[in-house]
């Protein structure tokens, strides 16, 4: 009998379902996107958008339901976001997915966010251990070292801005929109890295500080404007662009050399589609250890999407990692708890 997997993700501003069959046979995703409303402010607005998920998630859930051609009688188990995220987002997801646990007598099965877009690389490949992810998505900037499966230890990030939000950050002062990463990408691609903006401190060379650079873009805009002076918007995203990824990269670089067991490098999240990243990573790996495998995630999985939390559950599915209806939701979920006794 095969195993069918309905994944459910509401932790910020995308409403998502998903059905996966076996390990890694995905049979239908469906991402409602709150962007256009949210792009009016220039930001996620949480209340907004947990409305807007309480609107959709019923309707998301039968439309993966039916793409799938499954009904929730062949569900074997049901994988929810529990965190980390916004309290009120992931709320709404996991409310329904308790409900049609209870309702079916289905598993239920709590998965952690990052943990999610770490194993959307496994829509590729396996993943082999000792492995280091790159986790990177809107809110987070994280070194996740993973000796073995399930067993995740942070090993650096950023001491303040995650580099999505400084992508937003920078494109809103310079007036390109939101979301700021595909803005700032798109932009990068018709100028020249001609600004040297200066490499923020950090306290160790495994970690970043993307607002120090957020205030170099910042206090330069601003001294222009202060001298009538025009900046090439090309040329400024460009160079931010350059020195944002490279902070990423020199930090892998890194870990590289301080962990010599590390067989694969994967990236996770968001700006795992970011067109430069995905280019200059894999030429600093090929030069400084070419037997690393490094893995790519489609760009369809780098966003927030249900895929990666039913491919995630599935997995736990198999080790019989079985929730409690009385779990709840937790939007600080550190991942080197996850899987840990009582999570």
């Amino acid at each position: 009998m095969s195993k069918y997997i309905l994944g459910i993700e509401s932790s910020c501003d995308d409403t998502c379902a998903a059905v996966v069959e076996g390990d890694n046979n995905l049979l239908s995703s469906v991402v409602s996107s709150q962007t256009d409303v949210h792009a009016k402010f220039g930001g996620i607005m949480p209340e907004i958008a947990s409305r807007m998920h309480v609107e959709q998630i019923t309707l998301v859930i039968n439309e993966a339901l039916q793409r799938a051609n499954i009904t929730l009688d062949d569900i074997s188990a049901i994988a929810v976001t529990s965190g980390p995220g916004l309290i009120g987002s992931l709320h709404v997801g996991l409310q329904a997915a308790k409900t049609l646990a209870l309702v079916t007598g289905k598993p239920l099965i709590s998965c952690h966010h990052l943990a999610g877009h770490i194993f959307a690389n496994t829509f590729e490949t396996k993943l082999n251990y000792p492995c280091l992810a790159v986790v990177v998505p809107g809110g987070h900037t994280q070194l996740v070292y993973m000796k073995k499966e399930f067993d995740f230890k942070i090993i650096g990030g950023t001491q303040d801005d995650a580099i999505g939000e400084a992508y937003d950050k920078v494109a809103r002062i310079v007036n390109l929109g939101y979301p700021g990463g595909p803005v700032i990408d798109k932009a990068a691609k018709l100028g020249q890295p001609t600004i040297k903006f200066p490499y923020p401190h950090a306290e160790t060379p495994l970690d970043t500080s993307f607002s120090g650079l957020k205030t170099s873009v910042i206090n330069l805009v601003h001294t222009a404007e202060q001298k009538g002076e025009i900046i090439n918007v090309n040329d400024l995203a460009a160079s931010f662009q350059q020195r944002a990824v490279f902070m990423i990269i020199d930090c892998v670089e890194e870990a590289i050399k301080q962990y010599g067991d590390i067989k694969q490098i994967v990236i996770a999240g968001g700006v795992a589609a970011n067109s430069y990243l995905r280019e200059q990573l894999p030429l600093m790996v090929q030069r400084l250890r070419p037997e690393i495998e490094v893995l790519l995630p489609r760009l369809k999985y780098c966003a927030d999407n249900a895929a990666m939390i039913a491919v995630l559950g599935s997995r736990l599915y198999d080790l019989k990692a079985f929730s409690n209806l009385n779990i709840g939701v937790d939007p600080n979920w550190n991942i080197e708890d996850f899987m840990k006794e009582g999570k």
